[in-house]
């Protein structure tokens, strides 16, 4: 048995409203199942220490799921987790990480519990979940808490990657569809993700709620706008970003 199989056999494993709310759940926004990853590195709660270490190198990651045997997220064990073992007797550590640093599985390493997203969620949604909690990554989970994926901060400002005609296409179609409004009717660029429109429209509160909604159109990176309105609104104009 090579160290590989070695390494996976003892825990590592591969696993394959309002104006503003509806646009977010139109047809042109994304789900966290359409960024994340689909082929995940988990590990057992049996893992040993040396095996969760070892795993890391080859795969290039910092940290793992840690699974259940129905393969049910149950924590996460990271880098910092271990790095405990390493710095322990140098601080003055808490319970729980006097506990992490004479740990020798991943039941006892791991960090619990683990903090997931669904893959339906929106990737607004693990954005925010990332900066609020100040993590990396998060486990894609299903209702049982079976694991089908991870989205990492790369995964999730993936979506400003989109090209710029798809975007032009997506405002026209929200301009039509969401707004009643002929996109004929506006002179509209989109260049490295910034939306640029150009028109004219009967009343501010529109421009307000149009230029407001271009902003959720995913890939959309910002907008400037150029509307202009009948004279008796022309000291209410402002330039929204």
């Amino acid at each position: 048995m090579s160290a590989h199989e070695a390494q996976m056999n003892n825990g590592a494993r591969p696993l394959g409203q309002t104006r503003e709310n509806a646009v977010i759940m139109n047809s042109s926004a994304k789900s966290v199942k359409d960024v994340m990853t689909h082929s995940v590195i988990g590990v057992r709660e049996t893992a040993w220490f040396k095996d969760i270490l070892v795993a890391m190198r080859p795969y290039g990651v910092s940290a793992f799921p840690v699974l259940d045997s129905a393969d049910r997220v149950v924590g996460v064990v990271s880098e910092a987790d271990l790095l405990l073992k390493e710095i322990g007797p140098q601080l003055t550590l808490s319970r729980g990480e006097r506990v992490k640093a004479a740990g020798v599985t991943a039941a006892q390493l791991m960090s619990t519990p683990a903090i997931t997203i669904g893959p339906d969620a929106g990737v607004a949604e693990a954005a925010k979940i990332m900066y609020t909690r100040r993590v990396k990554r998060l486990p894609v989970v299903e209702d049982d808490g079976r694991l089908v994926g991870i989205i990492s901060r790369v995964d999730v400002l993936s979506v400003f990657d989109r090209p710029d005609d798809q975007i032009h296409d997506d405002v026209r179609e929200l301009i039509a569809g969401e707004f009643a409004l002929d996109p004929d009717a506006f002179d509209l660029t989109v260049t490295c993700g910034i939306v640029t429109i150009t028109g004219q429209l009967e009343h501010r509160p529109i421009a307000r709620e149009l230029i407001s909604a271009i902003r959720y159109v995913v890939g959309v990176i910002g907008v400037r706008h150029r509307i202009t309105y009948p004279p008796e609104d022309l000291a209410d104009i402002v330039a929204i970003w």
